[in-house]
């Protein structure tokens, strides 16, 4: 692994504040999984998802030189902060944690700032962990946008988040990549040697920070994402397949989807009518807008790719 690319900075010393120290002081309530919380500047965000993860054995924010209270807030819910600086290259931050980072626990689960446990989850995962046929878990994402639960859209989708320690990790499906193309994994998948499985209770993902927020994130992600569209496809990367599992059939679907003329007004139109996007209201009608504009972003620097080169 290239660490030469990335500096490991000071590790922080808990600060437990009285609200978490109460609760993770009962040893044998706490949930035996050491959770991998990935951040940048995401004060607005993180105090969700940490009191959702009051009763879980260890919780590590991994910080990208946050300039907000990011840091400040994971240390008062008492989680550990450990900062990270990326440089280009491969391995990103989620990856860079597993090579580097020691656990607790033999689960790891991975959450952005913008997720929360449930009760309903935290429960199912107790049970899940203690099943030995198993060592990955696919999670299914609530997604909450706008204020409104978007139920259409097709917004809905599993990603493997949850898995026994040293038997998981992402795929590379770049490793030229730079600092314009966002610091953790976009849309690279968690590989699991062994069995896996779903569980039923969702995962909240509710992002209350701004549009303007969300579409510099996603101007991140389109560079990041044309990038990939144009290469060779990486030895090391998931592959695509109609016949394979839900985040196979995605990308099958997107490279054919890609070639097909005015496809982001395809795409708009599909999640907005076919996948009933217009029952969500208006946060529905500009989510699936967004999905659209991504795509054609996307393919606007495919495009300039070619003509600069």
């Amino acid at each position: 692994m290239r660490f030469h690319r990335l500096v490991f900075l000071k590790v922080a010393t808990q600060v437990l504040s009285p609200r978490t120290f109460i609760t993770r002081a009962a040893g044998p309530a706490r949930l035996p999984v050491s959770v991998i919380v990935a951040v940048r500047n995401e004060e607005r965000n993180l105090p969700r998802c940490l009191e959702s993860l009051a009763s879980v054995g260890e919780v590590i924010v991994v910080d990208s030189l946050s300039t907000d209270r990011t840091g400040e807030i994971a240390r008062e819910y008492g989680a550990e902060v450990v900062q990270f600086r990326y440089q280009g290259g491969w391995p990103k931050k989620r990856q860079w944690a597993l090579d580097t980072l020691s656990f607790a626990h033999e689960w790891v689960l991975l959450l952005d700032a913008d997720e929360a446990l449930t009760p309903q989850l935290e429960k199912e995962i107790r049970g899940a962990i203690a099943d030995e046929r198993f060592n990955g878990y696919y999670l299914k994402l609530e997604m909450h946008f706008l204020g409104r639960r978007l139920r259409h859209c097709g917004a809905g989708f599993y990603k493997l988040a949850l898995f026994r320690r040293g038997s998981g990790r992402f795929e590379c499906r770049m490793e030229s990549q730079d600092e314009s193309m966002c610091d953790m994994e976009v849309h690279e998948h968690v590989v699991v040697n062994g069995r896996t499985a779903r569980l039923k209770n969702p995962v909240v993902h509710r992002n209350v920070e701004t549009l303007s927020h969300y579409i510099r994130k996603h101007d991140q992600y389109s560079n990041w994402e044309s990038k990939v569209l144009s290469a060779p496809p990486s030895a090391d990367e998931l592959s695509p397949s109609l016949w394979g599992n839900q985040a196979q059939r995605r990308r099958w679907a997107k490279r054919i989807f890609f070639r097909v003329p005015s496809s982001p007004v395809v795409l708009f139109f599909y999640r907005y009518l076919f996948c009933r996007g217009f029952l969500d209201g208006v946060p529905g009608l500009i989510y699936c807008t967004f999905q659209a504009m991504q795509m054609f972003h996307t393919k606007a620097k495919i495009y300039e790719q070619r003509v600069v080169a």
